[in-house]
């Protein structure tokens, strides 16, 4: 990366901070995807960026007209009123009266009107940032491959020594490709559409790195919003590593004091085991600290998760009230992955947020469409951890009873803490237990307690000692094991 050059703002915080700052002053870039992509919200923003700092912004447009563009500019939110714009596209006149429409080259600058246009209009408003949309036009109106890329060439050396910063569009398709240009300019974004998920990505950034990988995308009233992809390295903050107490001083002894800061824990089980309420009762504890946390529930209604933690003891409505909680229903096809780790991120730095829980693992799994649950979680959880987080996965477990499995998804190896709880069967009753399989930082029990969610709250008895074969679901005692 490149931090001494001094950067021109594309309009778009986000995409700035993709390309470590923005535009470098002078450059051509290229803007390349398929119609609705928002190629041209992209341009607009770089120029409306430009006149808000001061500097004199060109529009040349050679397909929409002006007045078409000014008005689809202002539906976003953009003032027009200081950009200049040269339309090149042909008048409504040029049918009726068969005229011809031909491509310039360098050597024929004094005799093609065209060109006469762009020399005027570049030297009376001497423009510091020039958008073209778009350049796939001129290839149109060239027979000559070889031709059509000297005269784009020309031209783009006409404009960056005329002391402009250029940003050019391409509608990119099997039919009409583009590699020719691709090879002309010194930076390539790429804005895609599929599945009903906008995608943008820098593929080229001649002198200076760049954020890689697939960034979401969205078309909001306000131009494009970018979500770009979390990379855990770029964030930290200073934390005291310490444990935290649940409230629970079974469970505290059961880990060793708690779960410390900075730590991701996985509590899984069954459905019905308490998964859910035992996290939001460390939260209650960490309300009685003063601190915030945060639930983002993929599966359960906000209703089911208030209404079944104030039935064991949980005043959740009260917390929610002194903001020492919030719970955020999530809709799992909403959302891509990005624009979730976006929402942690603004709720982590802006509310100071201590204990984030997700609920659960197969919920977030399904807002992946497909995607690697592995990696996105681990570079979500990563961020938190960086950021003195305590993170609570919840992880739903197939089985009631038998083989015992930590996980079916795969990533017990992020987790720094595991605790399960079980089903066990007992004289013929259901009785649930809990424990601990896994603590990176300390200690913990060997042995699991028994655990029971009541009226009261969520009660956890003494070591399980004299039960054999817990994990199996159906354990013996001792006694009985040693009388046969």
């Amino acid at each position: 990366m490149n931090s001494n050059i001094t950067r021109v703002s594309t309009g778009i915080s986000d995409l700035d901070a993709i390309t470590y700052g923005g535009f470098i002053p002078g450059k051509s870039y290229l803007v390349r995807g398929g119609p609705g992509t928002g190629k041209t919200i992209l341009g607009m923003h770089f120029l409306s960026s430009g006149i808000a700092e001061g500097e004199k912004a060109l529009f040349i447009t050679l397909g929409e007209p002006k007045s078409q563009l000014c008005a689809n500019a202002k539906s976003f939110g953009f003032d027009v009123s200081e950009i200049e714009f040269l339309d090149l596209g042909p008048e409504s006149t040029f049918f009726t009266e068969m005229k011809t429409y031909d491509f310039f080259s360098s050597a024929e600058v004094e005799r093609d009107p065209t060109t006469k246009k762009i020399i005027e209009t570049i030297n009376t408003v001497q423009p510091s940032r020039v958008f073209i949309d778009s350049m796939t036009h001129f290839k149109y109106l060239s027979n000559d491959s070889f031709q059509f890329r000297k005269q784009v060439l020309s031209f783009l050396r006409f404009l960056l020594e005329s002391g402009a910063t250029v940003l050019s569009t391409s509608e990119a398709s099997s039919e009409a490709p583009d590699e020719d240009l691709q090879f002309l300019v010194d930076g390539i974004i790429n804005l895609s559409f599929e599945r009903k998920k906008r995608i943008i990505e820098v593929s080229k950034f001649r002198g200076s790195d760049f954020v890689s990988g697939l960034h979401a995308m969205r078309i909001t009233s306000e131009g494009l919003k970018i979500y770009r992809t979390l990379v855990p390295e770029d964030h930290h903050r200073e934390f005291k590593l310490e444990s935290i107490s649940s409230g629970l001083p079974e469970f505290d002894k059961l880990t060793h004091g708690g779960l410390e800061r900075g730590t991701i824990s996985l509590i899984t089980g069954p459905s019905g085991t308490g998964k859910t309420t035992l996290g939001v009762q460390i939260m209650k504890e960490a309300a009685e600290r003063g601190e915030r946390s945060v639930v983002y529930t993929f599966e359960e209604s906000l209703d089911t998760i208030l209404n079944r933690s104030e039935s064991v003891n949980i005043p959740v409505n009260e917390m929610l009230e002194q903001g020492t909680l919030s719970v955020v229903k999530v809709e799992p096809l909403e959302y891509t992955p990005s624009e979730f780790a976006d929402m942690v991120r603004e709720e982590v730095e802006k509310m100071d947020t201590k204990i984030v829980m997700l609920d659960s693992l197969s919920g977030y799994k399904v807002s992946l469409q497909g995607e690697d649950l592995t990696a996105h979680v681990h570079a979500l959880c990563k961020y938190l951890s960086n950021m003195g987080i305590t993170v609570l996965l919840i992880n739903e477990t197939q089985y009631l009873t038998g083989d015992f499995r930590a996980t079916d998804v795969g990533i017990s190896y992020l987790s720094d803490n595991i605790i399960f709880l079980r089903y066990l069967e007992i004289y013929g009753q259901m009785r649930k237990a809990i424990g601990v399989l896994k603590k990176r930082l300390s200690d913990f029990e060997n042995t699991l307690r028994e655990l029971e969610i009541t009226s009261q709250g969520i009660k956890i008895g003494g070591p399980l000692t004299n039960l054999r074969g817990i994990l199996s679901g159906i354990p013996t005692w001792k006694d009985e094991e040693s009388s046969e």
